[in-house]
């Protein structure tokens, strides 16, 4: 049996409507869709591209099992001669698209799928989907790689994801944004991200002493033994340690010699002072060389103030804030129809208003090598700068290899290094970066609102007619 998150049926109840309206009126011509966000949230800067890879899976796997149509049958609501459609729909369409790891700002299409009507249709909402969150969590994982510059970053979000979905696409995403990997084990198989885990308070509480605890826990990890310090003193915890590591280190028995301990962890508490309480506590028993990692509800502002406390912090687990998003938990991105049967379209809903016809991102960079502008242009418009959009899928057939997650991290890390200082605060800018719109989209926006108007006037007149 297929895995739900393949299943084609894993969509929004109106896409099937629209498909089956579409049959009965025979439309399915080439229709152009792009996926963007139309603003960023108040405290984002800038946004990290990220889900590709699950969107061509996806693509690659879209059909309808006998099940899938036995049960839409069932509900009466469509015509046999729809269903019989869709045995053997596949998506044979063209997919351009971003690479993951860049940046992107308002309005610039991160995706643009070109396919018959009805393929390009049913993608809608699994293509959000996909798209969305770890888009989401690869620009909130960012801001915690430019706000702790330099230290350990831990994906700790599994037990608060929403889903096992989520805190796997949570792992991928924060690892190539920057994170050094992820407490979540089954992303270590899947896509080959660095696992970590340190131990539970369950696991001291479960011995009669910290000493034992410590002891066994070193004894079955050696080298990479991380020990929960708070579950009772934190203090004496702290000091325990230094004397378990020294031991470990130098004094044990031959053969049972080890590296000694790597790290201690606080999950609780002042986190800034108590990490220069355990540093002093370390340093004067003789460990030294013993880093100190936290955990405990952080998010980016928590790093910076950590960090502006100077708390002798070497790396950080973050959970709950990193894989809600929770300061913007979700993006106004939409899925637009912006061509069909060679026509550029349009919504102009207020507010909502969208950019017509096939577009290509051009960016452009100063002398320094940071972002100065984007142009948004119709795709065969010629632009100064680089082009953002690079096809992915031609005929349903990929056309450009997928990148490694390391090459991504790399894309992505060359990326932000792009920012203009200003951008890499967290703070929200008070100039957003927007893109300049090209003069032959601006062209089109006219056409096609001067189409449009052509439109409502012949609907008026053919109403007004008829009540006469």
């Amino acid at each position: 049996m297929q895995h739900f998150s393949e299943r084609a049926l894993l969509t929004d109840f109106y896409e099937l409507a629209m498909l089956q309206g579409y049959f009965s009126k025979g439309m399915n011509e080439t229709a152009v869709f792009e996926f963007f966000v139309r603003n960023l949230p108040p405290s984002r800067q800038f946004l990290l591209a990220a889900g590709l890879a699950q969107l061509v899976s996806f693509l690659g796997q879209l059909r309808f099992t006998e099940e899938d149509l036995s049960w839409l049958s069932s509900t009466g609501r469509f015509s046999s001669a729809f269903i019989a459609s869709l045995r053997g729909l596949h998506f044979s369409g063209d997919l351009d698209a971003v690479p993951e790891g860049s940046l992107i700002f308002a309005d610039e299409p991160l995706v643009r799928i070109t396919a018959p009507l009805r393929e390009a249709q049913l993608i809608e909402s699994r293509l959000m989907n996909l798209l969305h969150y770890q888009t989401l969590i690869a620009s909130k994982a960012a801001r915690c790689v430019l706000a702790a510059p330099g230290k350990q970053l831990i994906d700790f979000g599994l037990r608060r994801a929403h889903g096992a979905e989520a805190a796997l696409m949570a792992a991928r995403a924060s690892y190539l944004a920057g994170f050094d990997g992820t407490a979540t084990t089954l992303a270590g198989m899947l896509f080959g991200i660095p696992v970590f885990g340190t131990m539970a308070h369950s696991f001291v509480q479960a011995f009669d002493s910290q000493t034992d605890a410590f002891a066994a826990f070193a004894e079955n990890f050696p080298g990479h033994t991380s020990l929960l310090i708070d579950t009772y003193d934190t203090q004496a915890a702290a000091a325990l340690a230094a004397h378990l590591h020294k031991w470990l280190r130098d004094a044990a028995p031959a053969g049972l010699s080890t590296p000694g301990i790597q790290a201690v962890r606080l999950d609780s508490g002042d986190l800034g002072p108590l990490a220069h309480q355990v540093r002093r506590i370390l340093d004067q028993g003789g460990a030294a060389e013993v880093g100190i990692f936290v955990s405990g509800n952080l998010d980016e502002w928590a790093l910076q103030q950590l960090l502006a406390q100077q708390a002798p912090i070497d790396g950080f687990g973050m959970g709950s804030q990193l894989d809600t998003a929770a300061d913007a938990p979700y993006l106004d991105c939409a899925y637009k129809l912006v061509d069909y049967a060679g026509r550029a379209r349009r919504k102009r809903s207020s507010g909502k208003a969208n950019w017509p016809g096939r577009k290509q991102v051009f960016r452009c960079y100063d002398k320094a090598g940071f972002l100065q502008r984007d142009i948004l242009a119709l795709h065969e418009e010629h632009s100064a700068g680089e082009a953002l959009l690079r096809p992915v899928l031609r005929r349903g057939r990929v056309v450009a290899a997928a990148p490694s997650i390391a090459a991504i991290r790399a894309h992505a890390a060359a990326q932000l290094a792009t920012l203009p200082p200003p951008m890499r605060a967290l703070e929200p800018a008070t100039a957003r970066y927007m893109p300049a719109i090209s003069p032959g989209l601006q062209a089109l926006v006219h056409e096609v609102d001067a189409q449009q108007a052509r439109a409502a006037a012949a609907d008026q007149a053919r109403w007004g007619n008829e009540d006469e």
